[in-house]
């Protein structure tokens, strides 16, 4: 007798939702193949196979697996694979790379640390005896490029699919070093070719973090030269940009990322497509208008978004980028030379530097997350402003302290969205889903667990933004088709992928909160991943049966 994961699966009775736009439910049996992980049959009545698993779907919602078309699982892949926090909400592929900056390619030891040290806060820092320990003793930062750490993670096995971007900071920062510099004739060629062997290697596109260094020296101009190597020699490719600044001059920001759309044909997707501060409350349909215009003259357009007002990055990112340069030590020398602590103060808290988003620093919204210094720990889940009236500091003071104890490893919470743009935003014809969500520490952002269970239950059920099958698709097939999977993933079909949600559309619901922000959704019964099983009515089972998305010569994607 075949064992319970390799026994046919069959879904009586189900809601199919198929997770194209506009779709019709209708009520179905739906058959998988585990040994093919595809599904092989869909009809009103399938007599089930012998030895085959029948399970009771009525009543309840089948559709396709969810996609996470913004995910920071980079290294949470490898150290945490039974992956729960998206396996419980039902997401069956990411794509990671996000933000201009991982942990490929490089070239160096020393880059590798560098890059290791910088998003410590996004991942956490393991020890070396922590990686050997993790992987069986090999694997764990061991590879250069981007084909190494794709063959890295089938090694090791993942529980989700995953799709990689090239972080275009990795390229900057190899070809020009860490610091604020113009890049040369010579320089821009090396990132060409950095890129052109990424992409070779099978990654689906290009992402930038133009708030973060060393992503953030490169000019328009350098970023055209990209993203026309993009357009020219990679077809159904896309350029995924954090832009410039989501705060003061954020349409400005927003029309310089449509404008290399324009200028060079590539296809852009933009990332975390939000408008925050109280300079941008209510401007979202202006943004949707350019994002419209620019549709209406030829540029391919697509954007993800998370269903939540704060956001979450890293404490450093608060500085500005003249007192990152250099990398995490030449920072933390900063910070402890009294002259730059007062011209950093009066970056941050008076005129509003970058890594503000051109917008002085409001101490009273800015949450500290995840910490490691066991000193701070009772910082976490505080406002910088409460942690400082507690203790009769200045706040900037407690924020270099927090800066320095913690290594520049920290992560926060910004209070700072508007709800009236969320919802508009979300309801643009391209909107794709993406967590944005940092996994590392205990105090993360309950994106991280809540997320896809939240436009479903939140925001179409109780809110009727959209009903529950249209949303779907904003959910599968719409992320499926900007990363080139599509039909092979992102709809129910025969011969389609069976990465399955099984749920009860009364019931699904994120249950994560700021303060409990690792409760887990409710409502969802099954998670099928290549047609393993993932959730067993509703208990995650650890399985890793997640595949690497590699782009193909013909433009394509899929397994190699």
């Amino acid at each position: 007798m075949p064992s319970s994961q390799q026994q046919p699966i069959l879904f009586r009775n189900a809601t199919v939702i198929s997770g194209e736009d506009s779709p019709t439910p209708y009520l179905s049996d739906v058959l998988v193949d585990v040994s093919s992980g595809l599904i092989s049959s869909i009809a009103p009545y399938i007599p089930p196979p012998s030895q085959a698993r029948v399970i009771d779907a009525r009543g309840h919602i089948l559709c396709p697996g969810f996609i996470d078309m913004h995910a920071h699982s980079d290294l949470y892949l490898l150290t945490h694979p039974e992956h729960y926090a998206k396996i419980s909400q039902g997401c069956t592929t990411e794509v990671i790379g996000q933000d201009g900056i991982s942990y490929y390619p490089t070239r160096h030891a020393h880059e590798m640390t560098a890059i290791r040290e910088q998003i410590a806060g996004w991942n956490g820092n393991p020890t070396d005896d922590e990686c050997r320990t993790t992987l069986a003793g090999k694997g764990m930062f061991e590879w250069s490029s981007v084909g190494e750490y794709l063959d890295t993670l089938d090694r090791n096995r993942t529980a989700t699919n995953v799709a990689v971007l090239v972080p275009q900071g990795n390229l900057r920062l190899l070809a020009c070093g860490p610091r604020k510099t113009v890049a040369s004739d010579e320089e821009v060629r090396d990132q060409v070719e950095l890129l052109r062997e990424a992409m070779n290697q099978g990654a689906v596109g290009m992402s930038s973090g133009l708030t973060y260094t060393p992503g953030m020296y490169a000019s328009n101009s350098e970023l055209a030269v990209l993203c026309q190597t993009l357009n020219d020699e990679y077809p159904g490719a896309y350029y995924a940009p954090h832009h410039r600044s989501y705060g003061h001059k954020a349409m400005e920001s927003y029309e310089e990322m449509l404008d290399l759309s324009r200028t060079t044909g590539c296809p852009v997707h933009l990332t975390h497509a939000t408008l925050n501060f109280p300079d941008n409350a209510g401007r979202a349909p202006e943004l949707l208008s350019r994002i419209q215009s620019a549709r209406s003259s030829g540029c391919d357009i697509t954007l993800d978004t998370y269903p939540y007002l704060p956001g979450c990055t890293t404490l450093a990112s608060l500085l500005p980028s003249w007192a990152s340069s250099g990398g995490p030590a030449e920072t933390l020398k900063r910070l402890e030379d009294p002259e730059l602590r007062e011209k950093i103060r009066v970056a941050v808290e008076v005129e509003g530097c970058d890594g503000g988003h051109g917008i002085p620093t409001n101490w009273a919204v800015i949450e500290v997350g995840s910490t490691t210094h066991p000193s701070l720990a009772a910082h976490s889940g505080r406002t910088v402003q409460a942690i400082a009236t507690s203790l009769g500091q200045p706040t900037i003071d407690v924020f270099f302290d927090i800066l320095t104890k913690d290594r520049l490893a920290t992560s926060c919470l910004m209070h700072i969205g508007n709800e009236e743009n969320v919802r508009a935003m979300m309801m643009d014809e391209k909107h794709c889903s993406g967590s944005d969500a940092i996994l590392h520490g205990a105090n993360t952002h309950p994106r991280a667990y809540g997320t896809f269970p939240r436009f479903l239950g939140y925001y179409a059920r109780k809110l009727q933004l959209e009903a529950i099958p249209d949303m779907i698709a904003h959910l599968t097939s719409r992320p499926a088709k900007r990363i080139g999977v599509y039909p092979h993933r992102g709809v129910i079909a025969v011969g389609s992928a069976a990465d399955l949600v099984l749920f009860d559309p009364e019931e699904i619901a994120d249950m994560a909160t700021f303060e409990r922000p690792k409760e887990r959704a409710k409502g969802i019964r099954f998670v099928l991943v290549n047609g393993e099983v993932a959730m067993d009515e509703g208990d995650c089972l650890g399985i890793r049966a997640g595949k690497t998305l590699r782009r193909r010569g013909d433009g394509s994607v899929g397994l190699v």
